[in-house]
């Protein structure tokens, strides 16, 4: 009866703000997460202090770090709102039609390109109303935002190994060569020798890192000359179109554009495509409207290889 009484006097809305702080390390970030003001969140950490007895954060130079009394609560208290939002999902209507759900996914601009253009044209027929919210994620927070709930979905090259966790094959993109249409390698076969003695653009969200055609090379004890590196595609192909850099990419990103492409003269694995979601997101509705989307755009792409 005791813990009945004490949490008819609890907020749990508390909670929620405890787990995003735990998160986020920060006050302002908590807020436009939550779409809160400041001192909202600021009064919530007071109220939570009060009730614990403990300063739960504490401020540094790298933000609001936890208490040993905060890192003991941060796993009982992620179950019991993962607990609260199944059991929510499980009975939760959801219509598209007159939904105005936002929807957080996490993806780069390949996939964006690939993607969302198609998304945009279902959702202006299925769900008006909806508002989709897309941008990178460096791999090394985006399982800790999925499981907090920051972004919905991740559309992923590589596997996210977490048991909390379920993902869907979405398949293969093969990579090809492109270059401009009057490039010197534009009028014969691409051979290895001629690969490695020209300079290459190499696309990348990250700032250092080789790309999956740079272990490839490695592998056979070669390496190539990147003379640009960028981190968007659109970019990537104006600058290739006007130079004379060569650039391996997906051939289903290439496939509208006026390059010339060639197959690569060295076996290279296809880019993988894995779309993740967290467990507690099986059964929502929402979510499952959303996946079956993506998933079916996914199957009409020309060149991905679904097995």
């Amino acid at each position: 009866m005791w813990v009945a009484v004490r949490l008819e006097k609890i907020d749990l809305n508390l909670f929620i703000v405890f787990e995003a702080l735990y998160q986020e390390q920060s006050v302002t970030r908590v807020a436009a997460l939550l779409n809160l003001t400041q001192p909202a969140v600021s009064n919530a950490l007071s109220r939570l202090r009060a009730m614990f007895d403990d300063p739960l954060f504490v401020r540094s130079p790298n933000g609001m770090l936890p208490t040993p009394v905060a890192d003991n609560m941060i796993v009982d208290v992620r179950e019991a709102l993962n607990l609260l939002g199944r059991s929510v999902s499980a009975n939760a209507q959801f219509d598209p039609a007159v939904s105005e759900k936002v929807f957080s996914l996490g993806m780069n601009d390949l996939a964006e390109s690939l993607v969302l253009p198609a998304l945009r044209r279902e959702i202006q027929r299925e769900a008006p109303h909806i508002t989709v919210q897309s941008y990178y994620v460096d791999r090394s927070r985006a399982t800790d935002e999925l499981k907090a709930g920051v972004i919905d979905l991740l559309l992923d090259n590589e596997a996210v190994m977490a048991k909390e966790f379920t993902h869907r094959f979405l398949g293969k993109l093969p990579y090809v060569v492109a270059m401009r249409p009057d490039h010197p390698l534009a009028t014969s076969p691409l051979d290895l020798q001629s690969y490695l003695a020209h300079d290459h653009l190499h696309v990348s969200s990250r700032r250092k890192g080789r790309g999956q055609m740079d272990i490839a090379l490695h592998t056979l004890g070669h390496r190539r000359n990147i003379k640009m590196r960028v981190q968007s595609y659109l970019v990537a192909e104006q600058i290739v179109s006007q130079t004379d850099l060569l650039w391996t990419a997906p051939q289903e990103f290439l496939k509208s554009t006026q390059l010339h492409i060639v197959e690569p003269p060295f076996s290279l694995e296809p880019l993988t495509w894995n779309l993740f979601w967290h467990k507690q997101a099986d059964l929502d509705p929402a979510s499952i409207w959303m996946r079956q989307k993506i998933i079916q755009i996914a199957d009409t792409l020309q060149y991905l290889q679904r097995t």
